[in-house]
Formats: C-alpha cells, sequence, structure tokens
C-alpha cells in the first residue's frame, strides 16, 4: 500500500485543494473530483461519471462508476474498482497525475484504481498532465497535454457494452476483449459469468460459466446482422456489426437514431442481455437476450441434434438422415446409414442453421474447393462457406469451415438471414453402388434407345418453350400496355432488361427483413446485390394495390426512354407471374427532404451542395419538359422525390404519376389530382389543369425549402401560414436574407441565395403564364448577369396534409406513396 508522501509526490498539490473540484466533462490537472459530491457530466447531458454506493450486509461500498445521468433507475455501465471497494467515500477523489494517469486514491494514500500499473520510481517531473473527459457515448478518455491518446474506459469494459463501443480479439495473440458480470445485482464484484469472442477460430462469440462453454453463436459468415423492433411507436433499428482487419477482429452494435437509451450486458444470472429503457413503464427491459430458449444453451440436443428455433416452443430435433438415440432427441442423433467415405457420398443443404462447435478453419479455398476438402476427409461430417472482405487475414477472403466426428451445438434460426448454409455430409443409397454395376451391362444396350428418346423430347421442349415465350410475351404486353394514342409510348418497344425472379431473390436474400429500404402504397423497395457488386433499389408491387399495375407501366415505357445525369436510372424489370418488380440504381445518400429537414444531419450539406442541386434538379426538370424528344410532367415533385447520390448530386425520381404531352399540346385537365399539397400549382390543385408550369411552381418551393430549411407544409411558419407567405414578407420588407438557413452562416454566397430566393418566388406566383420555363431557370442560375423579373406576390393557401376533400384529393401520402419516399433508407 501507497505511503501517503508517496501519494503526494504523484500528485500536484493543488489538486488536493477543494477548491479546484471539476464541475463539467472535464478533469485536468488543476482539478480533482473530491467524492462523494462531485461528479463529471457528458456535453450531452446522458452519462455521469462519480463514486456510487451499494448496500450489500448492511455495509457500504463505494465505487467509481458511469451511469445514466437522467435515468430514475441506476444502470451502471462501467465500473473502475469492482473488486476493490472504497469503505470511506468521504475522503477518495479522482486526479491526473503529472505522469498523465488516472488515480483513485483517498487521504491516507490508499490507491484502490489506476489507469495504469503503478510506477516502479517516483518522479517528481512538473511538466503537467494530460486531460479526461466523459464523451457523450459514455466513454472516459484521457488525454496527454499536447492531445495525444492515452487510455480509454472503452479498452476495458466491465459487465455491459454501448453502442460504438468495440469488442476486441486476436487469435493471433490470444487475445479477447470480455464482458464479465456482476456477482449480484447489488455487488460489482467479478462474478462468474463471462462473454466475449473465440480467440482459436476468432469467427464466434461464447458464454462461459467460470470455465464451462453455457452458449454460443453461430461461425461469422462476413455479414452485418440487422434486426428491427417497433418499441413505443418507434421503429428501433439494432445492427451488429463485426470487422476483421488483418488478425484484429471487433464487434461494434450500433442503434438507429432516435433510440431510447440501450446497452448490452452480461448479466449475472448468465444470460446477455439487450436492454432497452421502457419511459412508460419507467424501468429498464430485455429486449432480446442469449441464451433465447432452453434448448439453445450449448450441446442441450447432443451429437448432431439441433435446437428448433422456428417452434413456438423450441425443442430438440434430428436432421435428415439422422434418427434420435434415446427416447428423446435432446439425447443425441445417430446416422440411419453409416458414411461409405468417397464419391458415394452426398451433401444435403440445411438452410438458416447456427452452425457447430469446434471448427476447422482452412484457408485459400473455394466453395468447391471446400466441399471437395471435406468429401476427401472420411471423417469430415460437415463443412460452412463464406466470404469476407480482403482485409481479413492478410487478403484472403475465403471462409472455409470444416467439422470432423460428431457434431455438437446445432440449431436452426426462427429470423431469416441470421444463420447461414451448412451442408451436412450423407451417405449415399446403396442403390446407387447396385446401379452402377447394372448401368454398365445395360449401357450398349440402350444407347441407341436414348438417343431417339433425347431427340423427340428436344422437339417436345422447344414447341413447349416457344408456347412459354408467346405467353410470357403476351403477359409482358397485357402489362405494359400498347396505347392507340401517337403521342404515348405503348406502341414502342422498351428496350429494358428483363432480370429473372430467382436473381432477385437471391440478391435481396429472398425478400429478407434485413433488405428492406422502406414501404409504401405501391409495395416494398428493398437494396440488393445483382452479380458480383452491383448494389440495387428493388421495388416490388404490392399484388393488392390497384393502382400498382398503372405505376409500373409508366415506370418501364417512360423512364426507360428517358437517360439524364439529374434523372434516377430505371436498369431493368421483372413479371413472373403476379410480381411485378422494378430495379433502379442505388443512391446511399437518401432522399433531399431526409437531411434538409433533419436539424441533427442538414449541416451536411453547405451553400455550394445546396446551390449544386438547385441546378441539377432545374437541369433535370428542363431536359424533362423542353430537350427530351417528348414533354413529360412529373406531377410529383417535391424534396422526398429527390434522391442523393454519393456525390451529393440530385436525381429526381418517380415517374409513376408523370404524363406525357406529344405535339402542340401545352395544357391538360384531369378530375384525379394526384400530387402533395404544398407543392401542386394553385390551377391544379383546385382546377385539375397542368402544364410545364405545373412542375415549374413545385420546383420553386422546393429551392424555398433547400435555402431556408423548412417544410412548406408548416401550418404556422414563423407567425405566417406557410413558407410562401414568410418568404413574401420577407421580400417585401427588405429581410429576405434571414429566409437562409442559420447553418449555412458560414458558407452562404449572399448574392447566389438572393438570386435563388428571388427565382424561387417567380416560379411560385399564381399565373402560370407569370412563371418562367424550366430553359430560363436554368440560364438564371448559370449566369449572374442575367436580369430577373420582379415577382409578383403567390397565393398563399393553407397547406392541407394528406386529407383533401371530394375527388380532388392528394393521394401520394396514401395508396401512391412515391419511389422516394419508400426509399427513405438510401
Amino acid at each position: 500500500m501507497a505511503s501517503i508522501s508517496s501519494l503526494l509526490l504523484l500528485l500536484p498539490f493543488p489538486l488536493l485543494v477543494s477548491l479546484c473540484r471539476a464541475s463539467d466533462d472535464q478533469l485536468a490537472p488543476s482539478k480533482a473530483l473530491i467524492f462523494p459530491q462531485d461528479k463529471l457530466i457528458s456535453k450531452n447531458k446522458v452519462f455521469a461519471l462519480g463514486l456510487f454506493s451499494l448496500t450489500t450486509n448492511s455495509s457500504t461500498r463505494s465505487y467509481l462508476g458511469i451511469w445514466y445521468n437522467k435515468i430514475p433507475e441506476r444502470r451502471y455501465v462501467w465500473v473502475a474498482n469492482f473488486d476493490n471497494p472504497i469503505t470511506n467515500s468521504s475522503s477518495a477523489s479522482l486526479v491526473v497525475t503529472n505522469r498523465s494517469e488516472l488515480v483513485l486514491a483517498d487521504r491516507e494514500g490508499r490507491i484502490y484504481w489506476t489507469s495504469a500499473p503503478p510506477p516502479t520510481a517516483i518522479t517528481t517531473d512538473d511538466s503537467p498532465g494530460g486531460t479526461a473527459t466523459l464523451h457523450n457515448e459514455g466513454n472516459l478518455v484521457l488525454c496527454s497535454s499536447n492531445g495525444s491518446f492515452l487510455w480509454q474506459s472503452f479498452d476495458h469494459p466491465t459487465d455491459t457494452v454501448l453502442p460504438g463501443m468495440p469488442l476486441r480479439m486476436n487469435p493471433r495473440k490470444d487475445y479477447a476483449e470480455r464482458l464479465v458480470s456482476w456477482k449480484g445485482p447489488d455487488d460489482p464484484s467479478t462474478g462468474n459469468f463471462s462473454v466475449g469472442g473465440d480467440v482459436r477460430t476468432g469467427f464466434q462469440f461464447m458464454i462461459w460459466n467460470g470455465s464451462t462453454l453455457s452458449w454460443r453463436s453461430t461461425a461469422w459468415n462476413g455479414k452485418t446482422f440487422i434486426s428491427s423492433y417497433v418499441w413505443n411507436d418507434n421503429n428501433i433499428v439494432i445492427g451488429t456489426r463485426i470487422v476483421a482487419e488483418g488478425d484484429d477482429i471487433s464487434l461494434t452494435y450500433t442503434v438507429s437514431a432516435g433510440s431510447p437509451a440501450m446497452n448490452a450486458r452480461m448479466s449475472y444470472t448468465g444470460r446477455y442481455e439487450f436492454n432497452i429503457w421502457n419511459s412508460i413503464a419507467s424501468n429498464w427491459t430485455v429486449l432480446y437476450s442469449f441464451p433465447e430458449y432452453e434448448c439453445d444453451r450449448y450441446d442441450s440436443c447432443g451429437p448432431f441434434g439441433y435446437c428448433d428455433g422456428t417452434e413456438a416452443n423450441p425443442t430438440c430435433k434430428c436432421p435428415d438422415g439422422f434418427e434420435p438415440q434415446g427416447a428423446r432427441p435432446s439425447g443425441g442423433c445417430a446416422r440411419k446409414m453409416r458414411l461409405r467415405c468417397g464419391g458415394e457420398d452426398q451433401f444435403v443443404t440445411l438452410q438458416n442453421m447456427k452452425t457447430p462447435a469446434n471448427p476447422v478453419l482452412v484457408r485459400n479455398r473455394s466453395i468447391d474447393g471446400c466441399a471437395a476438402e471435406c468429401l476427401n476427409n472420411c471423417n469430415c461430417s460437415a463443412y460452412a462457406y463464406a466470404m469476407f472482405s480482403t482485409a481479413v487475414s492478410g487478403g484472403d477472403p475465403s471462409r472455409c469451415l470444416l467439422w470432423f466426428g460428431e457434431l455438437l451445438d446445432l440449431g436452426l434460426y426462427p429470423r431469416e438471414g441470421n444463420g447461414e448454409n451448412l451442408y451436412l455430409r450423407l451417405a449415399g443409397s446403396p442403390a446407387t453402388t447396385k446401379w452402377r454395376e447394372v448401368a454398365k451391362i445395360l449401357l450398349p444396350v440402350v444407347a441407341s434407345a436414348l438417343v431417339l428418346t433425347a431427340a423427340g423430347m428436344c422437339i417436345v421442349w422447344i414447341y413447349k418453350l416457344r408456347a412459354k415465350r408467346r405467353r410470357k410475351d403476351a403477359l409482358v404486353k397485357a402489362i405494359l400496355g400498347y396505347s392507340r394514342a401517337p403521342n404515348e409510348l405503348g406502341d414502342e418497344n422498351v428496350e429494358l432488361p428483363f432480370v429473372k425472379f430467382r436473381d432477385i431473390a437471391a440478391a435481396t436474400y429472398n425478400f429478407s427483413e434485413d433488405n428492406m429500404l422502406g414501404q409504401g402504397g405501391f409495395g416494398i423497395v428493398y437494396k440488393g446485390t445483382l452479380g458480383q457488386n452491383l448494389e440495387v433499389a428493388i421495388k416490388r408491387l404490392s399484388q393488392a394495390s390497384g393502382q400498382g399495375v398503372d405505376e409500373f407501366r409508366n415506370e418501364v415505357i417512360l423512364i426507360a426512354k428517358l437517360q439524364h445525369r439529374n434523372l434516377v436510372r430505371l436498369l431493368g424489370c421483372c413479371i413472373h407471374g403476379d410480381e411485378k418488380l422494378l430495379i433502379y440504381e442505388y443512391l446511399p445518400n437518401k432522399s433531399l427532404d431526409s437531411i434538409i429537414f433533419d436539424a441533427a444531419n442538414k449541416d451536411i450539406l453547405d451553400w455550394p451542395t445546396r446551390f449544386k442541386i438547385i441546378k441539377g434538379i432545374s437541369r433535370g426538370l428542363q431536359y424533362l419538359h423542353q430537350d427530351s424528344r417528348l414533354t413529360v410532367i412529373h406531377r410529383d415533385l417535391k424534396t422526398s422525390n429527390i434522391l442523393l447520390d454519393a456525390d451529393m448530386s440530385p436525381k429526381i425520381s418517380d415517374f409513376g404519376m408523370a404524363r406525357i404531352f406529344g405535339g402542340n399540346e401545352q395544357e391538360a385537365n384531369t378530375n384525379r389530382v394526384v400530387g402533395t399539397y404544398g407543392y401542386m400549382s394553385p390551377e391544379y390543385a383546385m382546377d385539375g389543369a397542368f402544364s410545364v408550369k405545373s412542375d415549374t411552381y413545385s420546383f420553386g418551393v422546393i429551392v424555398l425549402e433547400i435555402i431556408s430549411g423548412l417544410k412548406i407544409g408548416l401550418t404556422n411558419c414563423n407567425g405566417f401560414l406557410n413558407l410562401l407567405a414568410y418568404a413574401w414578407s420577407l421580400w417585401t420588407d427588405g429581410k429576405v436574407m434571414d429566409l437562409v438557413d442559420s447553418c449555412l452562416a458560414k458558407s452562404c454566397s449572399p448574392t447566389e441565395a438572393l438570386r435563388c430566393i428571388q427565382i424561387g418566388l417567380l416560379c411560385v406566383q399564381d399565373n402560370p403564364s407569370s412563371r418562367p420555363l424550366m430553359s430560363s431557370v436554368v440560364t438564371m442560375l448559370e449566369n449572374e448577369t442575367t436580369p430577373l423579373p420582379v415577382p409578383k406576390q403567390p397565393m398563399c393557401f393553407s397547406y392541407w396534409g394528406a386529407q383533401g376533400t371530394g375527388e380532388n384529393t392528394s393521394s401520394s401520402s396514401q395508396n401512391n406513396t412515391s419511389l422516394s419516399t419508400m426509399m427513405e433508407g438510401w
């Protein structure tokens, strides 16, 4: 135990003065945490660090820890001195020494915890120490006086892992971080249970009870696991990501923005639990845990038995080709036929499985090579194969796992995509061997008969294939339609690839919920990968949607004929029975509205980027209205229908409501108004009249939204009826620059912003003839010397939302949800 004098040599004397206490999120050599009253609080007020006490057997013990600051039911996420409690908390303090170490000690010089091993020699170095900061994610970080990283609590987990906190392991160095449970609900000392990586293979996570394995995950197959939950009317997405860089492997989980407080904890009960704060019940609730059910515990079903998690009451079962060894499958399973060893054996595919324990990793193998590796060894019982990124183990992307002898701890997952394919080896049928002998005798006799039979079958097959193609062509024509009107495209050839349904199902993991990007009235949009690395967005039209066929026809016939850098690209389509699917390019930066209306992310789009987006939208509309060989009216132009690619370039999407003008046609009328109120021009919303100037009006609304960061639909926009009224008031008062979003203060060009606002007001004028053509808008945006007319006051009618009355009802938010709205996960 250190003496008082040696401790004083480590600590600057002013730190021991109570006047130098820390009171914010940082602890520096000029401050000290004097317990029990002082604590650090993160800047977002979510986490606190300080001394806490737990009562056990009528004795008070104190610990340094981190907990949720504003949640009434305390949940400690990190404890420093869990095995060395403080018995007299009134004399304890936490300081940063001149040697840049965190030290928890009392006045008598007893050290209860330090961030580094005690120094071998006491130094009187007068150089300033470092600074410890409690970060917003709950991580206590120690940096030196020059800003170099020294230590963080995330590298020393106790029983809890937080979002963004990695659990690391390195098989080559025989190192793995573990979460270790508390001994009891009021005792944070080292408990019996722990969870962490398996350093032998580096591809599994396990729970131990002491040194005994009690639960095991499936082997990692290189994928990111994503789960979605509906909690108190909020959709919560939890992603578990495993990253491998060489021999360093780390597991991290993330939660979607806006989710309640969450953490994963190794409980003293032996379960690894994902907990969520239930604000309604005012308690911590277990969202899910491992083991999930009793037979999910390690080796509960015996050799070759598996735990069937798809049942209402999960039980042990035997795979095909096996039978129970005893009265119940929990005693294990035995083969019905012994392996024959060699080419006579075969593999059966078990899907969505928890792969067995104790795999053997074989490197640098293709999937066929992995199968051959197993088949050529008489003791090999099964194999599994996956492809990683090239970051794994020196550039080898393959993961071939083999199992020898008995298979232990198998499971069938209840959720699609959580497991992987296991190729189980079974004996070939005895009839196979007999048939080979018979074939040697009969082959010369029946050879000529087979040739004649094959020729006849070919003729029948060709006939059936032609008939099938005729039926499919008829189906495609019936769905796409062949219009009689000369101004439409129905009677022209559609040069668009037709993709096979099975390829789309494979690209989306059989339309897995994990691949869902969004959902709307026309169906669901999935993310998928076609071929080797082509990321696409696949829109699967709902069979229950009456308008789906019309939209499908419009999208295929129209977008396939339009090609422009500022229009979303349609890559292909699929018609398979009742299934109708559209394949688009995948755009990673979501829709425009998901960024400019999000207070946390809107600063991503600085003024140069927003100006680029405005000009890109205008060029896309000019192409639709004038430069293409058609005149196309979009009719549903809004910020949610503007998608952003990787370079934040805009692409106009969702042409399901578009109309085509031909010849000298300039304007049309409809009794069925479609689109979104607020973006509709007055003549269209009230009378059903639309033209290219209707899109111009929608463009003007979008421009004002981009500049201000305010929604047109706000019913009380800074005291005005809506955004148009607010913008016009600022224009007439000479304060139009007040409209510019405050986050653009540093990057905004006043000249460009003022010009854009004036163009936006010109576009939203009541009289369609007063609005400029999009070709004129492009010229105004591209050339600063082009003079601008003075705008007239726009009509500022109230925003009706998605309700409306009579026939003129916006349907975009109900049965006609646009593609970009559905793809908000892009």
